[in-house]
């Protein structure tokens, strides 16, 4: 990527002269040194002016890359798009940490990439209220730093701590509490026109309202998530509250009590016995937190007062024993510097509390890559299917995996969110050598994984940008689409914003 000297955005650099007329004009908004156009146009077989993908994904073809540093640029930076008069469309990202799906590539062809990065700013916290106002280019690790010592926390993913916090809400990111998606409670969003308005919650000065997503009449931030309607700028998210205490438990059980095991889990989620997110790891996945081989592995998080804690954890500890599915049950592993997992049960348990790792340990065992290297040297695939938290559908996942291994030779790592008693988040990952061969052989097994796991109503709820049409291919006479597009078409008539992820 070239980062070209102010001329090189006047009229008649593009061949497009209307596009070159508003690049020139977006110069002049975000500054010559806030425009990346392309040294040369990318044949597909290399990497593309957003640089290389973890994915191995095809690079599309780019305009130009525009890097704002405001919400009012933002908006006058769409605004020049607005009429429609160029083919350009407005693709964003936040971080780029979109690994396994795309990174920071858009969908399509054609674009010109809003790199977000920029609004970084936390522009106000209430720990008290329990909310904070962020912009997109804002981490995980940032907003932990800001919370440590106060009763309140962030719902921390179990990715690397440099990732957005609103970019992996608006995707329907899964933390260690809940979707992250329920933490959204407002939104402010330029709209395909270069209108800027709030939707949502959003504190008033002087007036301390309750803190209620859905408002009055319609609830509108839901209509922003995964949503190609406009650019979200700045989110109101929710701070959770901090448990006095934290305990993980640790259990393994073999491969062929899949289905007795983790019917068994889901008892203790169903009746209350366990908070946040149960995780279970396949045997692949679960190499990454130091589990014997050939064992599943599952971390169930109990938490409130101390005395609350050291009750649930014992309840569910002798009934984990006393069931006989499990091989190893331990609740001590953080707290005993003896035992042979501490370092990692201490890492599990502060994220659970709302402390990632801002040295990314975990993260880059389950990569094999550092963060800020993983698009550059590593090989990563994500499948996101939702399956039903009952034992005999979570054995057939765990068969199907097996049978595209069978099939492919590709070794999937598998973790198991338990959302809630009745819904299970499967994150199926590729970890693969970056080489053509490789990589062609874990593209192959993602198409076999979309085909086995929506062919049991097994349907993804995040799609990567190869699998674009898949949007339509799942929800087939139902009307949604139709009326999905309908709206498309009433707020971004020119279609400038972002389109073929998922509208």
């Amino acid at each position: 990527m070239t980062v070209l000297p102010a001329e090189a955005t006047r009229p008649g650099t593009c061949a497009d002269p209307d596009l070159a007329a508003v690049l020139d004009r977006v110069a002049r908004i975000v500054g010559t040194d806030g425009v990346t156009l392309p040294a040369e146009e990318t044949n597909g077989t290399e990497a593309g002016p957003l640089g290389p993908n973890a994915g191995t994904y095809r690079s599309r073809r780019l305009h130009a890359v525009v890097r704002p540093r405001t919400a009012e640029e933002v908006r006058r930076v769409v605004e020049s798009f607005a009429d429609g008069r160029t083919a350009a469309r407005l693709h964003t990202h936040s971080t780029g940490g979109n690994w396994g799906l795309g990174s920071r590539e858009p969908a399509q062809d054609g674009a010109v990439v809003l790199d977000l990065r920029g609004l970084d700013r936390v522009r106000d916290i209430d720990v008290a209220a329990g909310w904070a106002v962020l912009e997109p280019g804002v981490t995980q690790a940032r907003l932990a730093r800001l919370l440590r010592g106060t009763e309140r926390m962030l719902n921390v993913t179990a990715s690397s701590a440099h990732t957005s916090v609103v970019g992996n809400a608006l995707d329907r990111g899964v933390g260690l509490r809940h979707q992250r998606v329920e933490d959204l409670t407002g939104l402010e969003i330029v709209l395909p026109n270069g209108e800027l308005i709030r939707v949502g919650w959003w504190p008033e000065p002087g007036r301390p309202t309750p803190v209620y997503t859905h408002g009055l009449g319609p609830s509108l931030v839901q209509l922003f998530v995964q949503s190609s309607l406009g650019v979200v700028t700045a989110a109101t998210v929710r701070l959770l509250p901090r448990p006095d205490a934290l305990r993980v438990i640790r259990l393994n059980f073999g491969p062929d009590t899949v289905e007795s095991a983790t019917a068994e889990i889901r008892r203790w989620v169903s009746q209350g016995l366990t908070r946040g997110v149960v995780k279970i790891y396949n045997e692949a996945a679960a190499k990454a937190y130091g589990s014997p081989p050939g064992q599943y592995l599952a971390h169930v998080c109990v938490d409130g007062t101390p005395e609350a804690v050291d009750a649930l954890s014992g309840i569910v500890t002798v009934e984990a024993v006393t069931s006989g599915l499990f091989s190893a049950v331990s609740d001590t592993d953080a707290g005993d510097p003896a035992a042979d997992n501490h370092d990692i049960a201490v890492r599990v348990e502060r994220a659970y509390a709302g402390d990632p790792d801002p040295t990314d340990t975990l993260f880059e065992a389950k990569t094999g890559h550092p963060a800020a290297r993983l698009d550059e040297e590593g090989g990563f695939l994500f499948f996101l299917p939702l399956v039903p938290f009952t034992g005999p559908a979570l054995a057939r996942a765990h068969h199907l995996i097996e049978q595209v291994r069978a099939e492919t030779g590709t070794r999937c790592g598998a973790t198991f969110n338990a959302l809630d008693a009745d819904l299970v988040d499967c994150v199926v990952t590729m970890r693969f050598p970056r080489t053509e061969t490789e990589a062609d052989r874990a593209h192959r097994t993602l198409d076999r994984l979309y085909e086995l796991f929506t062919a049991e109503g097994f349907l993804p709820y995040r799609l990567d940008i190869e699998h674009t049409e898949w949007a339509d291919r799942l929800t087939p006479g139902t009307g949604a689409r139709d009326f999905a597009r309908f709206l498309k078409t009433a707020v971004d008539p020119h279609r400038i914003i972002a389109p073929g992820r998922y509208a």
